[in-house]
């Protein structure tokens, strides 16, 4: 996976698609666990300061670490 494209040099559309591609549903929470990283959020409402360009990739991530 390539590193998230930054808000300066990025669309709106080109971060939703990488947090889409970066996260997807796989339809197995038993197996996946993506739903409980993100407190029950979809990923793309978890990343919408990202995608918004808002706060960088890395900060929301900070938010659901540990």
């Amino acid at each position: 996976m390539t590193n998230a494209p930054s808000i300066e040099n990025s669309s709106l559309e080109e971060r939703r698609t990488y947090i889409k591609e970066r996260f997807p549903c796989i339809a197995d929470c038993d197996m996946c666990g993506m739903c409980k990283i993100f407190h029950g959020k979809d990923p793309e409402h978890a990343y919408d300061d990202y995608i918004n360009g808002i706060r960088s990739f890395a900060d929301v991530s900070c938010d659901y670490k540990g």
